[in-house]
């Protein structure tokens, strides 16, 4: 295939000759991928028996591949701006193959940890399929495009719950993971298939300490914050991991700074568009995990204890789904608001969706028909915020660029939700009622976290507002590239 040339003279990519099949593709993907955050739910309160180990040193399953996929993430769209966003996708599948069929083949605790780390390495699959997006798809498809491909986090995560339930139910635990791998394999070949490779690329060499630096840095701040309810949140251990993470960024800073081929281009990242909706990411992260942590929990709780619904984990899932399918409904809808009014604009009205959707929830858990309307509603908002936002960053930096900044921002909303977790965590620890011999989360807690989920949801509002506008955005960003970034900025 030739290479193009824009009016600048910077290479462009070949257009996709089948874009629907690319964007079904890429989203197919993307759903796979964010279908390894919840196919082990089912057997996690008995992984130290199926893995004959302790509940602390189970927990490290889980851990894993939330690290894993932190560190992952901005280093593959690196690697996809400079080596091909294709090729580092096809090992990213790949990478989660392998960690799906090592996790069907393992019975103890340490080839599971493994394989759970190799399946969160291909973390960085949607973001590098959105950047796919931008250079292979016509530009007037391109914000419906990118809109399902964000989307496909949330779809997998609510859609593989119930499956996930039900295959547990009636089946060996293994086969979790053989079916995660046969996912993955259809999507590798899809991928192979229909995919083009982009011919933009950034070239020049890998930038390995600004690698190992942000690696450090994140895996020091996500250990801290997912360990610091079992290790104590005032332990030496944790307020060192906390200062180790603050020391160590600053150095990576510094590094990035100086460095002719950095990892991440601080002082793109520093222009007040990408800074901005990175920071609303982060807040908007914290705000939807509440649902996926609250909602659960009530549905579980026995009937006896006056608030709990009394349902089993596949029940759970079924409540829980549609919210992931108003999530990939909402992408048309988030596309067409962003060309009408500015992805900011659509990113504000996600966040004000999410916050009705919390605001719901503090009348509506007496039923399970309640909790599907609010979380469809949580749903319908973060699928408007999650397809505004690759517009948002994709109209501020160059098209050389587009893979890592993508993934810098999913990191963003990744730290947000990890964060959740803890704060969430807590309140439901300390907040308790004693019910059957045990200690359980009180209502006052579930409202008091869902309150908190809503208020953030307002912060992520005020944030967004302070999202430079159309004209100063465009301004701002002046990328090369192909003439998809003014009409990015357009709200394509």
């Amino acid at each position: 295939m030739s290479q193009a040339n824009g009016a600048d003279g910077a290479p462009t990519a070949p257009a996709a000759s089948k874009p629907t099949a690319v964007i079904a593709v890429l989203a197919f993907a993307g759903i796979t991928v964010s279908l390894m955050q919840t196919v082990i739910i089912p057997i996690v309160p008995r992984l130290p028996e199926l893995l004959g180990t302790s509940a602390a040193q189970a927990a490290w399953v889980v851990t894993a591949t939330l690290l894993a996929g932190a560190v992952a993430t901005p280093v593959a769209g690196r690697l996809g701006d400079m080596y091909g966003k294709r090729r580092v996708l096809l090992v990213s599948l790949g990478l989660l193959i392998a960690g799906s069929v090592l996790a069907a083949l393992s019975s103890s605790l340490m080839p599971m940890v493994v394989a759970r780390a190799l399946q969160g390495l291909a973390a960085g699959v949607i973001p590098l399929g959105i950047s796919v997006m931008r250079d292979t798809v016509p530009a007037e498809r391109l914000g419906s495009a990118t809109a399902a491909m964000s989307a496909s986090l949330g779809v997998g995560g609510a859609l593989g719950l119930p499956a996930s339930a039900l295959l547990v139910e009636y089946a060996d635990w293994h086969m979790l993971f053989w079916a995660a791998a046969a996912v993955g394999a259809v999507a590798t070949v899809l991928v192979l298939v229909a995919v083009p490779e982009s011919s933009v690329r950034s070239g020049g060499r890998f930038d390995l300490v600004g690698a190992l630096g942000l690696s450090a840095a994140l895996v020091c701040l996500l250990l801290g914050v997912s360990k610091g309810a079992d290790w104590g949140w005032t332990s030496p251990t944790i307020l060192g991991l906390f200062a180790a993470a603050v020391v160590v960024l600053f150095a990576w800073g510094a590094w990035e700074l100086r460095s002719p081929r950095p990892l991440v281009d601080l002082r793109v990242t520093a222009r007040p568009q990408v800074l901005m909706t990175n920071a609303a990411s982060l807040v908007f992260g914290f705000s939807m995990f509440a649902m996926s942590l609250v909602l659960p929990q009530i549905l579980q709780l026995p009937e006896a204890t006056g608030y709990g619904l009394g349902q089993g984990l596949f029940q759970v899932g079924l409540v829980m789904a549609p919210s992931g399918l108003v999530m990939m409904a909402m992408a048309p809808v988030s596309s067409r608001l962003s060309r009408a009014a500015g992805p900011r604009t659509t990113l504000m009205a996600g966040a004000v969706v999410v916050a009705v959707g919390y605001g719901l929830a503090t009348v509506l858990t007496a039923a399970p028909w309640q909790l599907v309307i609010v979380s469809s509603t949580i749903g319908a908002g973060i699928g408007l915020a999650y397809g505004a936002m690759p517009a948002l960053i994709m109209a501020a930096v160059p098209v050389s660029q587009t893979a890592a900044a993508n993934s810098l921002n999913t990191l963003m909303r990744a730290v947000g939700t990890s964060v959740s977790s803890a704060v969430a965590g807590v309140l439901l620890a300390h907040m308790t009622v004693p019910f059957a011999g045990t200690a359980v989360p009180s209502p006052e807690a579930f409202r008091t976290v869902l309150a908190v989920a809503g208020g953030a949801a307002v912060v992520a509002l005020v944030v967004a507002a302070f999202i430079p506008g159309r004209r100063a955005a465009t301004e701002d960003s002046a990328p090369a590239g192909d003439g998809r970034e003014k009409e990015a900025a357009a709200g394509v």
